[in-house]
């Protein structure tokens, strides 16, 4: 038997004091929202990063399976939760112009199924941006370990892993990396119509 402990429930009220974030302006960058852009912020938890999206999107969705996070990101204006795994987001397919995910892709229990639901309500022509700690640095693997002991069901990938999660023939991916953290940028393709020519 699995035990299954929400670690984050038990952090949701001072989280952000715990795990402070400036305004993500590498994710800002790498996102290029469109104007009028629906954005989902997969396991955003509190917000924390999604708070700083939403001037730029027209609709932002923070998905997170833990209730506690969420209670935390109704209390921002603007951010709509929804309680969910990554594994299976309730949405409908190609909803999304715009998906992220900061520091969780190692805290779900199938990232190839995670995968596969972000490709599936994500928009053609639309962008994934997966920021995760860099399992290559000797900072993150001490992390890694730490999580273990915690009994938290991580599983760290390395960026190039990542990439291999997305292996459609119409998905651009792109690697990026700075110090200890890495961002897998995905772009969907969107296929044209040899008709519409």
């Amino acid at each position: 038997m699995k035990l299954n402990i929400d670690h984050f429930g038990f952090l949701a009220a001072s989280y952000e004091r715990l795990i402070t974030v400036s305004p993500p302006e590498k994710m800002i960058d790498l996102l290029d929202l469109p104007e009028k852009g629906v954005l989902l912020d997969a396991g955003g938890g509190t917000g924390r990063v999604s708070q700083f999206l939403m001037e730029k999107s027209n609709f932002t969705v923070v998905a997170d399976p833990s209730i506690r996070m969420l209670r935390q990101a109704i209390k921002k204006d603007g951010l709509r939760p929804v309680c969910s795994q990554a594994e299976q987001i309730p949405f409908s397919s190609e909803k999304f112009d715009r998906v992220i995910m900061v520091d969780a892709l190692h805290h779900v229990a199938d990232q190839t199924r995670v995968a596969a639901e972000f490709w599936r309500v994500l928009k053609p022509g639309g962008r994934i941006v997966i920021e995760e700690p860099d399992i290559r640095s000797f900072g993150v693997k001490l992390i890694a370990v730490g999580e273990k002991i915690l009994l938290m069901r991580s599983h760290f990938l390395s960026p190039a892993q990542i990439a291999e999660l997305f292996p459609a023939a119409d998905a651009r991916v792109r690697i990026e990396s700075e110090d200890a953290t890495a961002w897998i940028v995905i772009d969907k393709i969107e296929r044209i119509d040899p008709k519409e020519l």
